[in-house]
């Protein structure tokens, strides 16, 4: 059935927002808060439920993507004549302030993108609606990829695509030194470094066998998930005990010092390069951990044909640790004066063919199912292997992680500043592991 949502009362809705904006301050970048719907707007004179009915939608992305969304907006309402979406877009640093600034003045878009590391801020203060109370259409969606949208047991989110963090290798820089690309159904945290140092030893010349796998959460996240525990628990409490947060430093330091990776200043040098400087994108290493929608850019820059592989571990230990990341999330506005017209626009973004023909991986390889194999002959033969990747690996994933609590946005920052001190030698692994266990406490709490 569809939503009754009703508009809040003034003051309700002031101090929601207000104290989401709040919460998103320290996550947020500067940028500029215009975009709010135009009074001259076009609507149709004709239609159905939706006659006369004028929604925004707010996203972020590069000028390409805008521009492919204008066309889906478009599509949407030849569709659904008498429905106007109004877009609202910026770059992803200036998204957080712009969305925290119409919030705190009672002008949340009617349809909102999230990131999973921020949409806990927001369910957790009233300002998005239970996805469950609307018409949206997700028998298409894995039940998995569903729950990574829960806070708290409630559906505030629906996936607009998934990645999957994964170890990419370039088997052309294994076959140059006589190593053998490892087997990822069986291969341990162990082998991994093993395989790293030795194949920087056969192939010489400033090449590595991998790049720092330690300034990204979600590589914990694996380590603790496959250890039968999770980086944050339903309830927002860290999950993930002092052992293993140990065990994942310890795995860095082993590379280095195993001579699998390079030394803290180069490694912090390639870091801040990004895909096409990294040791894979610049052909001076064979392995490195990206996500799966990376895979693209990081091929194009190498000029190899590169190719995923599991997590190591995901036979050692108790269970899988691999999942689905929600690229990112749609919501709908708590007090959204059109609930009925948001759920149909965010069902068309999900399930329309057409739409996802128009999108294809920009926001993530498709959470419904049908039509991501609507759409694979349409793929670049990076994206189409990820495609691929990703079906193989789907009976591996039991279940999705919890939605990251509030405070989580601090987290990465957290990571890349104790990862660099273990690098350089100034904390131990279990020195490294007190702190972060006790930083994110603070950040998250």
């Amino acid at each position: 059935m569809r939503a009754t949502t009703t508009r809040r009362g003034r003051t309700r809705a002031a101090f929601i927002a207000m104290t989401a904006a709040g919460a998103m301050a320290l996550g947020a970048c500067a940028g500029g808060s215009s975009g709010g719907p135009g009074s001259d707007s076009t609507q149709a004179e004709e239609g159905g439920d939706g006659d006369g009915v004028e929604i925004r939608f707010s996203w972020w992305g590069s000028d390409d993507r805008h521009q492919t969304t204008q066309e889906i907006i478009d599509l949407f309402e030849e569709k659904n004549p008498g429905i106007t979406v109004v877009p609202d877009y910026t770059d992803w640093g200036g998204y957080w302030d712009k969305l925290a600034t119409s919030t705190a003045g009672g002008d949340t878009p009617d349809v909102i993108t999230h990131e999973e590391r921020f949409i806990a801020d927001y369910a957790n203060r009233g300002v998005l609606a239970d996805l469950e109370s609307l018409d949206v259409d997700t028998s298409e969606i894995p039940e998995t990829i569903i729950d990574g949208g829960r806070v708290e047991g409630t559906l505030y989110g629906l996936a607009t695509g998934v990645n999957a963090y994964a170890m990419m290798a370039d088997p052309q820089i294994f076959a140059d030194a006589g190593v053998e690309v490892p087997d990822d159904t069986t291969w341990t945290w162990e082998d991994f470094v093993k395989v790293s140092a030795e194949l920087s030893e056969a192939a010489g010349d400033g090449v590595y066998g991998t790049q720092d796998i330690g300034f990204n959460e979600a590589g914990l996240s694996v380590l603790a998930r496959q250890k039968g525990q999770s980086l944050y628990n339903e309830d927002g409490s860290l999950g993930v005990d002092k052992e293993t947060v140990e065990e994942f430093f310890q795995i860095g330091l082993d590379l280095q010092e195993s001579g699998g990776s390079p030394d803290g200043s180069r490694t912090v040098e390639i870091q801040n390069a990004g895909p096409e400087g990294s040791l894979l994108g610049t052909n001076a290493g064979g392995l490195g951990v990206w996500w799966s929608n990376q895979l693209g850019a990081l091929s194009s820059a190498s000029g190899n044909d590169l190719e995923l592989l599991r997590m190591p571990g995901e036979t050692e230990h108790e269970r899988t640790g691999m999942y689905f990341k929600p690229a990112m999330f749609y919501s709908v506005s708590a007090t959204s004066e059109h609930p009925e017209e948001s759920a149909m626009f965010v069902d068309f973004l999900l399930n329309d063919p057409e739409a996802a023909a128009l999108q294809l991986t920009d926001r993530g390889l498709p959470s419904n199912l049908s039509v991501r194999e609507s759409i694979l002959g349409d793929l670049e033969a990076a994206d189409a292997k990820v495609a691929d990747f990703m079906a193989e690996i789907e009976d591996e994933i039991p279940d999705a992680p919890s939605v990251p609590p509030n405070g989580a946005g601090d987290v990465q920052d957290i990571m890349i500043r104790i990862n660099s001190e273990v690098l350089f030698g100034s904390m131990t692994p279990d020195e490294a592991a007190d702190a972060f266990l006790s930083e994110v406490e603070a950040a998250t709490s």
